[in-house]
């Protein structure tokens, strides 16, 4: 703690520190010299190729090889995705991806225009689309992929006067679109998709007679200019404002030039790097200069720069505004005094209520705590963190209403970082840069690099949600665990199984599917075994062409459309009568074609009927048939077809019955031949009322005989018709040629129906006392029916005459009536 300070440079109103994260545990024989290399941000891996054996490996940020050693040959750049995955650019134009562990994954081309011209310089950048990828090729050409992913290459237009590569040039992202600014001598140009435009930046120094090199921030929102005169240009990378110049005093073109800005800082500032120098420049006309030993690479982060060299690697950046105000010498700050009121607690010195008091004289306890809190976060020594926090805890202590929010995440993000900085892991982020890429983003490079224990162990202490934690963990580890070719099916599957138990949210057909991917189909069916969703296993075991297991499957699952979409997939791929075979055997799917193929493919119906012998069911097929089709030779021979296979089924009636709708076909037929009429198709006793409404009285008696209707039925439909009719006359001599089977209280009925009370009286008579109430109230003789009802003592129908009675009514009737219910009461 004494000598925390000790490695703080001065710059403007800011200080530097260089912070040694790791030693490297590489073993090159002459360090990077003559080395491609790169490294993926927010502390990510390193890939390095040696230009003299044209070998690349990938290593950790100590550089503990993670793959094996690969040849590739040609190699132009190296860069890493934002999934951690490392692009090869070769320089045919083919860009080369494997995954972190040196597996190939795929390749792309950068067009065949670059196949001719070969790459000369090439740059992977980052975009709101993902990663891209930027070449110049021989003929001074560009061409842009601003998404590896989903590629589509742009050639952008041609720049005058630029022969071969230019001096330095960067790739923009603005606006959500990107552009590339060149360089060629001191002219600056901007390519879009349509236009080159030339560009001057405000304020460069006249002594410049080229610029031969340049930088974009992280963010890409600044820009910084080396000139051939050793001055350094800051500004904006719209190249709008300039923020500063600064004259490096050296003119030799750096080897590399990166920008070191902090997110909320004010300050810009830029580092320069040569073979043995390492410069960091900002506003002022000062610099900061550190002595290199060994050949180094620079590594642009969110609030730093990495510096890998051959034997360290460590981390440059500005120094916060927090740990400047407790840590610098002489300072006054809240968080300074509310520190060395801790020490001196921790001493039993009665200088800590010294300290404190004067803290709380200002009224700034609570700003001491936020500082000491914020600056933990800043520090890597495990120690300064604690002592931070236990000086915060302390400060708390003295305040009533402090909110413990801050102070507890920040505990928590402390343990989370300092695991993740281990030597064993080696992911040195900060905690500008963990807030910056969240926690999901961390675990899922934990993921990436197998460190399944660790990142199961931050999602508990984190309490992170299973299906967004431990669960998403554990299905990454067993989609690995599949991968193991080395293992047999049983083991694999029972440690699955084991592992995943019951933890929710994992799906065991992905991981299933994994298998399969892997050529690995059996233990992809015995994993399936635990997918308890059938909908997730089903289009998996189709896939894997087990139809039999995925029809039996769905059946299980007893969801019909899962079982639609099986006998679907199967009468494509089958013939149709392995198909027809294939559904016997399972009743369930058979039905359920059977409803299907009623309402969309009738012929594949009568198809499977008469492979399953199954003849009522034909007879019936034919019956309805029958009914669509409009030819009536047709339609008999339908008819006459199902007249057969209800025979062979023994089914008499249906066969009789089917037979009665031939003869009646042939009926309307004949009447339509002779009289005239449209009777074709219609039923029975459609047939009957349209030959009694047209007078054709003896062709319905014959139809009455022949078809043996019943007496009801056709009294109803003829005493129906006449009344439509107001044939009157007919209705009565109709009425007098036999005792009516139904009555003459329907006689009464339709002739009122028909508004002829007049006809309707004619049938009172003839009713049954029973029905002689409701013949009278329905002509509207109240007198009638009321001496009906009494007579029969019915206090029933007495009530209903009395309900028909209304204030008009008879006095004297009412009162015979009213007597009369009374008497029906009492017995």
């Amino acid at each position: 703690m004494a000598f925390i300070t000790a490695n703080w440079n001065p710059l403007g109103e800011a200080f530097y520190r260089k912070i040694e994260l790791y030693e490297m545990g590489w073993s090159l024989r002459d360090g990077l010299k003559e080395c491609l290399v790169a490294a993926a941000p927010y502390g990510g891996p390193i890939g390095e190729n040696s230009h003299c054996c044209k070998i690349f490996r990938i290593y950790n940020v100590m550089f503990l090889s993670l793959s094996l050693p690969l040849s590739i040959s040609l190699m132009r750049q190296l860069g890493w995705t934002v999934c951690d995955d490392l692009l090869c650019i070769q320089e045919d134009g083919t860009v080369l991806i494997y995954d972190l562990f040196g597996a190939f994954k795929r390749h792309f081309s950068m067009g065949n225009e670059v196949v001719q011209n070969q790459v000369l310089e090439a740059k992977v950048f980052h975009s709101p689309y993902g990663t891209g990828v930027a070449i110049v090729t021989g003929a001074s050409r560009f061409t842009l992929a601003t998404n590896i992913d989903d590629l589509k290459l742009r050639r952008l237009p041609e720049v005058p006067g630029l022969q071969g590569a230019p001096s330095c040039w960067v790739v923009l992202t603005q606006d959500r679109q990107t552009k590339v600014l060149l360089a060629n001598g001191v002219d600056l140009y901007i390519l879009d998709n349509t236009s080159c435009t030339p560009v001057t930046p405000p304020g460069l120094s006249p002594q410049a007679c080229s610029i031969v090199n340049m930088a974009v921030s992280f963010s890409y929102k600044y820009l910084a200019l080396f000139t051939d005169s050793g001055h350094l240009w800051m500004g904006s990378a719209n190249l709008k404002d300039k923020l500063s110049e600064v004259d490096t005093k050296v003119r030799t073109p750096p080897k590399q030039m990166v920008w070191c800005r902090r997110p909320k800082s004010q300050q810009p500032s830029v580092v320069i790097m040569w073979d043995r120098l390492l410069l960091v420049a900002g506003e002022c006309t000062d610099t900061i200069q550190y002595t290199l030993d060994e050949e180094s690479v620079c590594v642009a982060e969110l609030d730093g720069v990495r510096i890998i060299g051959g034997s360290r690697h460590e981390l440059l950046q500005e120094v916060p505004s927090a740990c400047q105000d407790i840590f610098k010498i002489a300072s006054m700050a809240p968080g300074a005094l509310l520190l060395e009121a801790h020490k001196e607690y921790e001493k039993s010195s009665q200088k800590a209520d010294e300290y404190l008091r004067e803290i709380k004289e200002q009224s700034v306890l609570g700003e001491a705590v936020r500082q000491c809190v914020e600056a933990a976060g800043y520090e890597h020594e495990p120690e300064t963190q604690k002592t931070l926090l236990r000086a915060a805890s302390f400060g708390k202590c003295f305040l009533s209403n402090y909110p413990p929010e801050p102070f507890v995440s920040m505990c928590r993000d402390l343990k989370v970082l300092n695991s993740v900085r281990e030597y064993t892991v080696g992911i040195p982020l900060t905690h500008t840069q963990y807030k910056q890429m969240t926690v999901q983003v961390l675990i899922d490079r934990l993921v990436y690099r197998k460190l399944y224990p660790l990142a199961i162990e931050i999602c508990r202490y984190l309490k992170t949600p299973e299906y967004q934690g431990v669960s998403r963990v554990l299905k990454h580890w067993a989609c690995c665990k599949v991968q193991q070719k080395e293992e047999p099916d049983e083991s694999i599957a029972h440690a699955v199984s084991v592992k995943l138990g019951e933890a929710a949210g994992i799906s065991y057909s992905e991981i299933a599917a994994r298998a399969y991917e892997c050529g690995r189909t059996e233990l992809a069916i015995k994993l399936l075994e635990f997918e308890p969703r059938s909908g997730e296993q089903v289009p998996l075991l189709l896939k894997m062409k087990r139809s039999q297991l995925a029809l039996s499957k769905a059946i299980e699952s007893g969801d019909t459309d899962l079982v639609y979409t099986v006998v679907t997939y199967l009468k494509n791929e089958m013939n149709r009568g392995d198909f027809f075979m294939t559904l016997r055997n399972q009743p369930v799917a058979l039905s359920l074609y059977r409803q299907f193929c009623k309402h969309q493919e009738q012929d594949t119906l009568k198809d499977l009927f008469n492979q399953d012998d199954d003849h009522q069911e034909l007879g019936n097929f034919y019956v309805k048939a029958s009914y669509k089709e409009k030819k009536l030779e047709a339609r008999l021979s339908l008819l006459q077809s199902a007249v057969d296979e209800y025979n062979k089924a023994k089914n008499e009636f249906a066969a009789k019955a089917t037979e009665e709708e031939m003869k009646l076909l042939r009926f309307q037929r004949r009447l339509d031949e002779e009289k005239g009429e449209a009777l074709l198709g219609l039923s029975l006793q459609e047939t009957l009322h349209a030959l009694l409404t047209s007078n054709f009285h003896k062709q319905a008696e014959q139809l009455y005989r022949d078809f043996r209707v019943p007496d009801k039925r056709y009294w109803w439909l003829k005493l129906t018709a006449l009344a439509e009719k107001d044939d009157w006359e007919e209705m009565e001599k109709f009425a007098k040629s036999k005792k009516s089977p139904i009555g003459y209280l329907p006689f009464v009925e339709v002739c009122v129906k028909q508004h002829n009370k007049y006809e309707a009286k004619k049938y009172v008579s003839k009713v049954t006392p029973e029905q002689k109430v409701k013949a009278h109230l329905a002509i509207g003789d109240l007198e009638g029916a009321a001496e009906a009802a009494i007579e029969r003592r019915s206090e029933g129908e007495i009530s209903t005459v009395l309900s028909r009675c209304s204030p008009t009514t008879d006095r004297a009737l009412l009162e015979r009536l009213n007597r009369a219910r009374s008497t029906a009461a009492k017995k």
